[in-house]
């Protein structure tokens, strides 16, 4: 998905962390307009129990209250489609959207179908050719992952893969394997969108179930700060959250990724920053089309900011 620069060691290692950062998860969350559907008494809750720790003993989560929450709206929908560029510095290298597509059914059961796809261009296809897409299929009433699949074309790096959840027998199930997960788990974009249909404030965190190539281990997402951006697509009041993974074996330091939602019904991402040895690589929004049904409410809200 992204830019480059040294060895190709260190090409890969940023373009997998810019993937996942516009996979989510960032996600990245974060992002997107739809039928501002209400959860109603049917309430999924799919954060980890924190029986009510300040920071459940995670040095990264020092000072913040991890709560359980559940979805207000959802702020998305069919027709939704950003368009971010991603840079290193002032060098633009790439390109990444993320679009929800027609609704889709997975054994009789309605899903958002999300695509993200990132690539680079001009100069950098010739130094590291990047042609990346993946796929998420999001059940539409509780918001859990389905479906994951990915395309990966990194240099002369091929991977392809899926995995589809079994959300009733908690199972993930591979061409080659099944593996055990928790109650509601989340791949990387449905992790990212889920984020953006919680009611947080800065200085709350919450947890998430995540699955990624055979391996479980949660996702804590902390709500940090409130700014104001400016990317491509216009300025915008933000929400600064971060998400930190933890693993069976170490903690993974979260500061390396930073994610802006807008910070109203919409909660969009529009800029996601993934730190460097050197500097930082960002992907920030320069375009973006919000689903039909939610043009005129977020017109009204914001007085025609949105109207796109």
């Amino acid at each position: 998905m992204c830019h480059i620069e040294g060895n190709a060691r260190g090409r890969i290692h940023i373009l997998k962390v810019t993937s996942a950062a516009l996979i989510i998860v960032l996600i990245c969350g974060h992002s997107i307009l739809s039928a501002e559907k209400e959860t109603g008494d049917d309430k999924t809750d799919h954060s980890i129990s924190v029986k009510g720790t300040r920071n459940h003993g995670i040095a990264e989560l020092e000072g913040y209250e991890l709560v359980n929450v559940f979805p207000r709206t959802v702020p998305f929908g069919e027709g939704e489609n950003l368009i971010f560029s991603i840079r290193y510095g002032l060098i633009t290298g790439g390109e990444a959207t993320l679009e929800i597509r027609n609704m889709a059914v997975l054994d009789s059961v309605l899903c958002y179908h999300i695509v993200s796809v990132a690539r680079t261009n001009g100069v950098f296809d010739r130094i590291f050719k990047v042609r990346d897409r993946h796929e998420s299929f999001m059940e539409y009433k509780d918001l859990y992952s389905l479906r994951f699949i990915k395309h990966l074309r990194e240099g002369k790096y091929r991977k392809d893969r899926q995995v589809d959840f079994d959300q009733k027998a908690h199972l993930a199930i591979y061409s080659d394997k099944t593996v055990p997960i928790a109650p509601n788990t989340h791949d990387f974009l449905t992790a990212l969108y889920y984020a953006r249909t919680l009611p947080l404030v800065p200085g709350q965190a919450v947890a998430m179930a995540n699955h990624t190539d055979y391996k479980n281990y949660p996702i804590y997402i902390k709500y940090i700060r409130r700014e104001t951006v400016k990317v491509p697509a216009g300025e915008f009041d933000c929400i600064v959250i971060e998400p930190v993974l933890e693993t069976s074996t170490i903690f993974e330091n979260s500061g390396k990724l930073t994610i802006w939602l807008t910070d109203d019904t919409v909660r969009m991402p529009v800029m996601m920053r993934s730190k460097v040895i050197v500097g930082a690589f960002e992907a920030v929004l320069k375009e973006f089309r919000l689903s039909d049904d939610k043009i005129r409410l977020i017109a009204e809200e914001k007085d025609g900011e949105y109207d796109r």
